[in-house]
């Protein structure tokens, strides 16, 4: 069974909260007192894994304002706080044709709802009674006589009373009804719901505020567990950390297995240590571990007598041991929740998990991690719908499943506030700015993380050396040579002035990252700066004055001459008079030896009626008639190999 659809009405904020379609990862994005918690807990409530949590409450979550109209408001019946709908995957179907017989399934969304004063919920399966009837009826072999009393009746329900009512029942009139009394009520939908009930998974809500608590005491505990007493929300935690390790509170208060329990709580540590460190990168020196040791007199009560279990945390680096409770809330948290996740599908199997502003103390980077942490470790099993108003937390990559939660304000004709409550919307660009906001974020944050740049980014100067590169590359593949691999995303820079400000900018992404940039003599100072910096290794630094063979140079310089006289007078249809020549080239500036800044000179002599020269004209020209590359000529095969050359030296650093 997988939930689908999920709309909540009458509680606390929400009075209809719209349709909520549900997918494997839901994460739910609005303002602080939005309505996300509500509704989780609207959610949760109608089949909690903690079982103390099973009724809404009426007086203390019906809306407020509308509480001393609740008669009135649900005349017909008991207010409706959360309705889902479930889709059957093949072994439900299956198993309810199993007990019920072929082909009475009818459909494939199941409908669980519950209300206020509701014990249990309500359930609808598309079953068709009438044709479990008949199977039945077929399967002990009733004759026409001894249907009659059935007559229409289409519910099985239905049948029992009509059979009960015969006097003297035949022999298979008895094995009829005794085969439907065996069913829930004689109801074969109630035989449904008892099938697919086991197979329905519950909700575990989890907060940002539950953390496992810091110690136990463990005589403490197991006297307020039997006296009844509440359970502390750290303390629940440490418990199921317990239970984790294989043990109980119960256990632990007979000290003749100290060693022992010791043992266990040190495994699951490290288990659960393990599953940490996969995913926490912020600090890879820590260790946790679960010690037993008897409370001193010294210490605050109730840790001060009988066994106390404490969690602490090493730092291996700095070789010093804290209590649990004084790492980073945002550890603390993580840690809390893989042990809380760890348990509960333990003891519960498939389980729906509801996150309330899961990582909210983390920084945003171990955020990252822990949406990653949802991708390859929840999703793939269990469903998940959390909440965050974080752009760090918000995926990206999958705004498909990004519901925003808005509690609505309208305007009446005086001008006055309306609530209409809080609203949960698919359509997340349409709403509050403010909402918005953490969407926005991270759609920004991922516009500059992936779409300027890639896994493997080769920084450029500027647009035109992405096209010079990119034909030139090209031309050489159809060839069968060296050719600029399609792994690398060619990014422009500005300039090796930039380039440093850059790799600084994205260092934390784990970037592969090649350098192709001009290089003047005036920028040594930059390249220097650069070097030292050692964000990357010198050999990924590669200058144009490398492969153009000169003091100075730009990507333009990997031309021949002849090359590129030829680009620029079919890119600018210069009339003969003005036709440029490497003769002209040459002596237009000679105080250069860059080609591109000759070019640059000679244009400035030029008409006013003829364009002025440009770096992406020529290279667009190039990319659209890439002809001027191929020919056996000797100008154009020492070009190419220019570029062959610059390609074979960024291929070196491709994994």
């Amino acid at each position: 069974m997988k939930l689908v659809k999920a709309h909540a009405t009458n509680y606390r904020n929400i009075i209809d909260s719209n349709q909520v379609d549900i997918s494997q990862s839901t994460c739910l994005v609005g303002k602080n007192e939005a309505g996300k918690t509500a509704f989780l807990k609207a959610l949760e409530c109608l089949r909690s894994t903690n079982p103390d949590f099973n009724d809404y409450g009426k007086i203390e979550n019906y809306p407020r304002r509308y509480l001393a109209d609740y008669d009135s408001r649900h005349s017909h019946g008991d207010a409706i706080v959360m309705r889902t709908e479930w889709e059957m995957d093949d072994g439900d179907v299956a198993a309810i044709e199993t007990e019920l017989g072929e082909g009475v399934v009818t459909g494939r969304i199941v409908t669980i709802e519950k209300s206020y004063e509701q014990e249990g919920t309500t359930w609808s399966v598309p079953v068709d009674e009438e044709k479990v009837l008949d199977i039945l009826v077929k399967r002990f072999a009733l004759n026409k006589e001894e249907r009659s009393c059935i007559g229409s009746t289409k519910t099985t329900a239905r049948a029992v009373s009509a059979l009960e009512a015969v006097a003297e029942r035949t022999d298979r009139q008895k094995e009829l009804l005794e085969a439907l009394k065996k069913f829930r009520k004689g109801s074969a939908q109630c035989k449904a719901i008892d099938i697919l009930n086991p197979r329905t998974p519950k909700f575990l809500y989890f907060s940002h505020y539950d953390r496992m608590s810091g110690a136990l005491s463990i005589n403490q505990l197991n006297a307020d567990k039997k006296a009844g007493k509440p359970i502390d929300n750290g303390d629940r935690v440490f418990l199921d950390f317990l239970e984790y390790a294989g043990t109980t509170i119960d256990e632990l208060a007979g000290l003749d297995r100290f060693e022992e329990l010791n043992a266990k709580c040190e495994a699951a540590a490290l288990r659960i240590t393990e599953q940490i460190f996969e995913y926490w990168t912020q600090n890879d020196d820590l260790e946790i571990t679960v010690v037993l040791s008897e409370g001193k007199s010294a210490d605050p009560a109730p840790f001060n007598s009988g066994p106390v279990a404490r969690a602490r945390v090493k730092n291996t680096l700095h070789g010093v041991t804290v209590p649990f409770s004084e790492r980073s809330a945002g550890f603390i948290w993580f840690f809390s929740f893989l042990v809380k996740f760890a348990q509960i599908k333990k003891s519960h199997g498939n389980v729906i998990l509801l996150l309330d502003e899961p990582g909210l103390t983390l920084h945003g980077t171990a955020q990252k991690d822990l949406l990653r942490y949802f991708a390859e470790q929840i999703a793939p099993k269990h469903q998940l719908v959390y909440t965050t108003h974080s752009p760090f937390m918000v995926p990206a990559d999958d705004l498909a499943s990004v519901r925003t939660v808005e509690d609505v304000v309208t305007r009446d004709a005086r001008d006055r506030k309306q609530s209409q409550g809080t609203k949960i919307r698919a359509d997340v660009l349409t709403t509050d700015p403010q909402t918005n906001f953490p969407i926005f974020g991270a759609m920004g944050f991922e516009v500059t993380q992936t779409l300027v740049i890639g896994k493997n980014t080769l920084l450029v100067e500027g647009p035109s050396d992405i096209l010079y590169l990119q034909a030139a590359s090209a031309v050489l593949k159809a060839a069968g040579r060296a050719h600029l691999a399609p792994q690398w995303a060619i990014c422009p820079s500005g300039g090796i002035d930039k380039v440093l400000p850059f790799v600084r900018l994205f260092y934390g992404n784990s970037l592969n990252v090649a350098v192709l940039t001009d290089f003047e003599r005036g920028q040594k100072r930059k390249l220097d700066e650069l070097h030292k910096a050692a964000l990357l290794d010198h050999e990924r630094i590669i200058l144009a004055t490398e492969i153009a063979g000169k003091d100075e140079a730009d990507i333009e310089d990997f031309f021949e001459p002849a090359l590129f006289v030829e680009l620029v007078n079919k890119t600018y249809q210069l009339p003969k008079a003005h036709a440029l020549t490497v003769e002209k080239l040459d002596a237009a500036d000679t105080t250069t030896e860059r080609l591109v800044k000759k070019a640059e000179a000679y244009f400035r002599v030029l008409p006013a009626e003829i364009p002025e020269f440009s770096h992406f004209d020529p290279s667009m020209y190039l990319l659209q008639h890439p002809e001027l590359l191929q020919g056996k000529a000797d100008y154009i095969e020492k070009t190419l190999a220019r570029f062959e050359a610059a390609f074979a030296q960024i291929g070196k650093f491709l994994p």
